[in-house]
């Protein structure tokens, strides 16, 4: 599939390839000579406003959080994802071509068992404001809980969203929500020189009367793609999460946080999951 990134303007394409037992998931740099493979891990994610980035081997991905929430959401477990520029795709700005494009070319299953991270502590990263917490949970899943809060008088407003992600609920709950800033924030960046071929039609941009030649797609649409942000950024820790994950107002970085600390604290069990 191919797309532009949202902070460069470049065009890039993306190719999704089947993987062997216990690859995880890796972004393939297919641009560089040799070739530079990237693992989805969450010790390779280095600081980057408002996007997830990694590096290994002197070379980079970012914006990868969307292409890891829709593997995820779909329980594919090893493939590689060959790009032919650092920046992933942003698309229209949600999951739903990449569910697309990952569906029409099937899903296989796979023998090898996968790992589970069972967490059994309840473990919080941040501030009274902002931050993400952990829970155990009954059974054998991932839940996530998500509060968005811009204020009482605010186009965005208050909304909360929570589900148990399973590939049911993330391609009808979360996969469509979109990418979504404010205008002013959307004029600060193009005076940067970022973002300059974005129109307002590829993602959300905000006034104070709501979107910008553009219309929602749920009600909720903002805090569905919060949620959809934070399974992306929980897949850095390459297994399979069971818990409870509840975020107020957190990014990126704290997500990522979140997960050193449960690889650190958590339960490591082998388990069964699907790899495509």
């Amino acid at each position: 599939m191919a797309g532009f990134g949202y902070w460069s303007g470049r065009d890039v394409q993306v190719e999704f390839r089947p993987a062997a037992p216990h690859t995880g998931v890796v972004f393939v740099r297919g641009d560089l000579t040799p070739a530079r493979r990237i693992p989805a891990d969450v010790h390779k994610r280095i600081e980057v406003p408002r996007r997830t980035t990694l590096v290994a081997d002197g070379s980079q991905v970012e914006m990868v959080e969307h292409v890891l929430a829709a593997l995820y959401g779909l329980s594919i477990d090893n493939c590689e994802v060959w790009v032919d520029n650092p920046e992933l795709p942003g698309l229209d700005g949600s999951c739903q071509p990449l569910i697309e494009a990952l569906l029409k070319a099937g899903v296989v299953e796979q023998s090898a068992t996968r790992s589970r991270l069972i967490i059994t502590d309840v473990t919080r990263v941040g501030d009274d404001d902002t931050w993400v917490e952990a829970r155990p949970v009954k059974g054998d899943r991932l839940a996530v809980k998500y509060k968005l809060d811009y204020g009482p008088n605010h186009p965005i407003g208050r909304q909360t969203i929570e589900l148990t992600v399973t590939p049911q609920s993330f391609q009808a709950e979360l996969a469509s929500a979109r990418t979504f800033l404010m205008a002013e924030e959307a004029e600060w960046l193009r005076q940067r020189g970022l973002g300059a071929r974005v129109a307002n039609k590829d993602l959300l941009v905000f006034n104070l009367d709501g979107p910008i030649e553009n219309e929602l797609r749920s009600e909720n649409e903002c805090v569905r793609h919060k949620a959809l942000d934070l399974v992306g950024d929980l897949a850095l820790a390459g297994c399979d999460l069971v818990g409870h994950v509840i975020a107020h107002k957190s990014g990126h970085r704290l997500n990522a946080e979140l997960v050193k600390v449960l690889l650190k604290e958590g339960r490591i069990e082998q388990g069964m999951r699907r790899a495509g």
